[in-house]
């Protein structure tokens, strides 16, 4: 059987991923949304596996709540990388400059 810790570390590898892929890259916005993916999923690890071992349904609960705005950002981000690649031809985040006042 798997032990708590060894969830505890998948879920640490998969956020310092995560935030690895927010510091380095900051240029693609593809790659900084799929980063933001990445701590989401290491929060859901981290519930699931807190909420196996502890015996309580409320952390599989988050986990549903957590998917449905994951699920819900990573739509409305799409969306708006798009709009703003017809309109910049670029998703490049130092060129997208269009929302300054």
């Amino acid at each position: 059987m798997i032990s708590l810790s060894e969830y505890l570390i998948v879920a640490a590898l998969l956020f310092g991923i995560g935030m690895a892929g927010i510091i380095i890259n900051r240029k693609n916005v593809i790659v900084l949304l799929m980063s933001i993916e990445l701590i989401l999923l290491a929060v859901n690890t981290n519930f699931l596996a807190f909420s196996y071992f502890l015996q309580n349904n409320i952390g599989q609960l988050f986990v549903f709540f957590i998917l449905t705005v994951a699920a819900a950002e990573a739509a409305i981000g799409l969306a708006i990388l798009v709009a703003l690649f017809r309109r910049a031809k670029t998703i490049e985040v130092e060129k997208l400059d269009l929302l300054k006042g």
